[in-house]
């Protein structure tokens, strides 16, 4: 690896949300960087041949099947990760789902979905993960975690009420996280992206929504995961004393 591309070296990630999309883009780009990287997320057979393409290129990838809704699996993970590749130091919340109705429409299983995942699975994998990023800081000076909202927090989405407000939830979460974490060496990162190709919007079964995402496919060129994992790179790859606390990632042409 060339110094550029290990910026990471020594480094144990974990990616949750990894089986595809943000979440796959970014193990990968951590892993060439040079990071030992732990992948969770429910689909096991996408995550075996994620590692082995990671293992392939000379990375480390380590493979746990589990839903960040269940904090028992979660807590589980942290302690197989401890065992196989050493205390985390860099954790990337990314799990999430989407999904979009009028309101009106009283769709209360998708809207639990949503919290379960978006925000209750937020808070499990944080539960799990931060005394490791804490000890780890205590002992290399830095550790970071960073989280996946969007640009749904800032803006108004007709029939995504509930997916955006979670979003909200993850971004105003991750600035008063810096308060307790920060004088710990702990970075606390949240980034917000414009619209990213990725399976997020199949999980819309909304027919005006879908022609709403259909319209602006059409109009823009979306975001590519891997725009995200860049991101993320560059925030978790700063000086230890800076910490980008929110950046927004657009599609030039999205307003």
């Amino acid at each position: 690896m060339t110094n550029t591309q290990a910026r990471h070296s020594g480094r144990v990630a974990v990616v949750t949300g990894a089986s595809s999309g943000i979440g796959e883009a970014t193990a990968r780009r951590l892993a060439t960087s040079g990071a030992a990287v732990a992948l969770i997320a429910r689909r096991a057979d996408r995550l075996e041949t994620l590692a082995k393409e990671i293992e392939q290129d000379g990375g480390t990838a380590l493979v746990i099947a589990a839903d960040v809704a269940d904090a028992g699996a979660m807590r589980a993970a942290a302690t197989e990760v401890e065992a196989k590749l050493g205390r985390a130091d860099l954790l990337f919340n990314n799990a999430g789902v989407m999904l979009a109705a009028p309101i009106d429409e009283l769709a209360t299983g998708d809207w639990q979905r949503m919290i379960d995942v978006n925000m209750t699975g937020l808070m499990n994998s944080i539960g799990a993960f931060v005394p490791h990023l804490v000890a780890s800081a205590a002992e290399k000076g830095v550790a970071d975690l960073v989280n996946t909202s969007s640009i749904g927090a800032q803006a108004i989405f007709p029939s995504f009420a509930v997916y955006v407000a979670s979003k909200a939830y993850v971004t105003h979460l991750s600035k008063n996280l810096r308060a307790d974490l920060g004088p710990k060496d702990v970075r606390v990162a949240v980034v917000e992206p414009g619209l990213v190709d990725t399976e997020l919007q199949g999980h819309v079964t909304d027919a005006g929504a879908n022609e709403w995402l259909d319209g602006v496919r059409e109009t823009l060129t979306w975001l590519e995961p891997g725009d995200i994992a860049e991101t993320v790179a560059f925030l978790t790859s700063l000086p230890a004393r800076a910490n980008v606390q929110q950046i927004t990632v657009m599609p030039t042409a999205q307003v």
